[in-house]
């Protein structure tokens, strides 16, 4: 693959034009619109930009963190600007995680044209890259980098300097003895293949040699029956068979003798370990592999708080990005709070703050275009409605029109059901939440969900409505007083709520006796938290039969986000995370919803689906069967620099293991740091857990740069399902802050689950 880059580099026009450069302008907002000249780097892999001409150029961004290049008229950000600058000559590249897009203005049409295919072209090579073939792309960017005079060769003090630059603290004598054995043609620098050689032997991992060697019988290469024992003993794969082994040799011997042969060689042993099949993610868990047929309110769902912000709840911009980056990563509730705006038009933004507006049918626009591109499975549009009877007419005319038939305006097959219908039932459906009128209701507005600004005096309203008489025992005069201080619900809106009719929470009790399976209440996380503690297991019976939304404290301004776990726990379906603040919270969020195909619905353990489960999240007993967790972290690979702009400065990484399950089972345990050593660093200490609850455990790999003067900085990490994981040996692939792959960056583990035994809490 590698070599198809390089061929389409010479021979693609595109390519070739981009690799020469050009002026276009770069754009971040109305005010802010810079030249800056655009120049696609000789290994394809990165694009570097300059403010002139000739002048000194720096990394704009790698192909590696594109995710998508769209054109401008699809640039919330250029088509405000469409007076001022052309839209067809406008496009934006989109990155991976949560970077900010890049919005460009070419000087043609045709060179914007040329850009957007050039892009798009390299975009689609780097994607279908295997393993060996981004390491082949990563050392020709490294070498790029090293080669500091751009002559195509390296001399060794540029080799030292690159050393720094990645990672490597190593004996001078040392690696220069590599760098002569490597320059073979003894010309005193190193070339292409002569670098790949010294990178070869500076990665040599003398960790895997040995389990190699302990499986081979000749130290040489492994035969079929010798790596199918190491499957089966170490890799824990019990089923596997002689054809699925033949059919891994096939895969990652790089030698077409070792293929005939049927035998693996080092390399492709190591390739192995480092593909897909030797991650610690089961590939049996990435695409769709549960039963979507259950009721929705079966499955955790990923769900989307204040979908439109981009920043913070104060002053932030509102934007349809937002939606478009948490439907592309797979959320399938989305939130839309709506106020009465100008022109008739209905507004979207956080009410009573200076965040920006954006018109509600841009929101719902927006949502057609990429509601089913990431899943087919269904969107649920989680509406805060503020607005007048006359706009929210205006609000039904558009989701009617907009959405057509995605949009779910009838119960399926017109049949009155007995529970909600499931996810594979729902497929490519966008389902609207929010308040519904019944006949009695018709006068009577209901009463609003608590929002996030009441929260502060939430508590004394709790203990009001749990006293509170029925609603038809209440007066006249308030209900007088109510339909003068609150606007009717408009029945055009109202009719659009099928299954998720928002209704206020009281207690357990009143939602058995009172509410219906199609009626979904909200919680505080703070009241959910209460909850849990004081009624566990009533709220576990709860989301057997209902759906439960719960949403951030108003207090948290800054969109932080609380931790999901601990209301998983309960069965809650609908967490709801500002998506947009990248940390520990998300990479739950994110690591929980990578199975399944990242479809948005992770079934829930049948303990919580259960009507009559006696579970309770915060004091968990049998039958649950306790595990043992043996983590033995071996070694690392190509870690990344905490502080780039500091070529003299290499990390002294540790790696930090936490779980998070049942407040019992949440632990962490970290190992000793290793001194200047990001490259390879070798661990070799094994950390023990025992969890409870395996079922609703998340584990969480940290990679930190210790340091003793303040807090350890952070390196990358990644973190799955217990349910996910494999045992053996197995490579952890680490991510950035803001969730994008940092490969070739690795930590090596031996992964062993133990039965307990004895099956109790103790």
């Amino acid at each position: 693959m590698a070599s198809l880059l390089q061929d389409q580099l010479t021979t693609d026009q595109d390519l070739l034009l981009m690799q020469e450069g050009m002026p276009m302008r770069k754009v971040r907002s109305k005010s802010w619109k810079k030249l800056r000249y655009f120049r696609l780097q000789n290994d394809g892999m990165t694009v570097w930009h300059a403010r002139q001409a000739r002048g000194s150029a720096k990394p704009s961004f790698s192909i590696s963190d594109v995710d998508t290049i769209r054109n401008g008229h699809d640039s919330e950000l250029l088509r405000s600007l469409a007076e001022e600058l052309p839209l067809e000559q406008g496009f934006t590249v989109v990155f991976h995680g949560r970077r900010s897009n890049l919005d460009l203005v070419a000087n043609s049409v045709e060179e914007a044209q040329m850009w957007m295919r050039g892009l798009q072209l390299l975009v689609d090579l780097v994607t279908s890259m295997d393993h060996q073939e981004r390491l082949d792309q990563w050392l020709s960017d490294w070498f790029q980098r090293g080669d500091k005079n751009q002559d195509g060769k390296m001399s060794f003090q540029e080799v030292q300097r690159l050393l720094h630059l990645m990672n490597v603290e190593m004996d001078q004598e040392y690696a220069f003895s590599l760098f002569q054995a490597a320059d073979t043609s003894q010309s005193g620098t190193l070339e292409g293949e002569e670098f790949v050689q010294f990178y070869k032997a500076l990665t040599k991992r003398a960790e895997v040699q040995e389990l190699f060697e302990s499986f081979s019988a000749d130290g040489q290469k492994l035969t079929l029956l010798e790596f199918l024992d190491f499957l089966r003993e170490e890799q824990k794969e019990r089923d596997c068979t002689s054809e699925l082994a033949l059919e891994l040799i096939d895969h990652y011997e790089p030698s077409d003798s070792g293929k005939l042969r049927h035998v693996l060689s080092m390399d492709g042993f190591l390739s192995y370990l480092c593909s897909k099949d030797g991650d610690i993610f089961n590939p049996a868990c990435l695409p769709i592999y549960q039963d979507m047929t259950q009721p929705l309110n079966h499955y955790f769902i990923c769900s989307s708080h204040n979908t439109y912000l981009v920043g913070d709840q104060l002053c932030g911009q509102s934007s349809v990005e937002g939606y478009i980056r948490a439907l592309k990563r797979g959320c399938r509730c989305v939130e839309v709070d709506v106020w009465d705006g100008p022109s008739g038009e209905p507004v979207v933004y956080h009410g009573h703050t200076l965040t920006s507006r954006i018109l509600f049918k841009d929101v719902v626009a927006t949502v057609a275009q990429y509601a089913f591109q990431t899943s087919d499975y269904p969107v649920i549009l989680s509406l805060e409605t503020h607005c007048s009877w006359e706009q929210q007419q205006t609000m039904a005319r558009h989701l009617t029109e907009i959405l057509g038939e995605q949009l779910l305006s009838t119960t399926l097959d017109g049949v009155l059901p007995t529970q909600l219908p499931s996810p594979e039932e729902l497929r490519r459906r966008i389902l609207v939440k929010g308040k519904k009128l019944t006949l009695e209701e018709d006068l009577e507005y209901e009463e609003e969900e608590a929002e996030p600004e009441l929260e502060e005096s939430e508590l004394a309203l709790e203990s009001q409505f749990e006293t509170e008489p029925e609603p038809q025992e209440q007066n006249l005069q308030s209900k007088d007083k109510k339909k003068k201080s609150k606007p009717i619900l408009c029945p055009a809106l109202s009719s659009l709520v099928i299954y998720l009719k928002s209704v206020s929470f009281r207690s357990f009790t009143h939602s058995k006796e009172h509410y219906h399976f199609y009626e979904i209440s909200s919680f505080s996380e703070t009241k959910a938290e209460r909850l849990i503690k004081e009624a566990g297991n009533e709220f576990v019976q709860h989301n057997t039969w209902q759906l439960s939304r719960v949403y951030p404290s108003g207090l948290r301004t800054d969109s932080s986000n609380y931790n999901p776990q601990e209301l998983w726990n309960a069965g809650c379906q609908m967490v709801a995370m500002n998506m947009q603040t990248a940390g520990l919270e998300m990479d739950i969020c994110d690591g929980h919803f990578r199975q399944n195909g990242g479809c948005g619905y992770v079934l829930k353990p049948d303990f919580l689906r259960d009507i009559q489960s006696s579970f309770h999240p915060e004091r968990p007993i049998s039958p649950f069967k306790a595990q043992t967790l043996l983590i033995q972290v071996i070694s690392g690979q190509q870690l990344p620099k905490v502080d780039k702009t500091k070529e003299g400065s290499i990390v002294d990484p540790l790696v930090k293991v936490q779980i998070f399950g049942v407040r019992l089972d949440t632990a962490r345990q970290e190992t000793n740091y290793v001194e200047n050593n990001g490259f390879n660093p070798y661990w070799g200490e094994t950390l023990c857990f025992r969890v409870l609850v395996p079922e609703l455990a998340m584990l969480r790999f940290v990679v930190m740069d210790y340091d003793w003067k303040s807090r350890n900085d952070f390196i990358g990490q990644y973190t799955l399902p217990w349910t996910c994981m494999q045992q053996g040996y197995r490579h952890i692939h680490l991510l950035s802050k803001v969730g994008i792959s940092l490969r070739p960056a690795s930590i090596f583990v031996y992964i062993c689950i133990q039965e307990d035994l004895e099956g109790d809490e103790s």
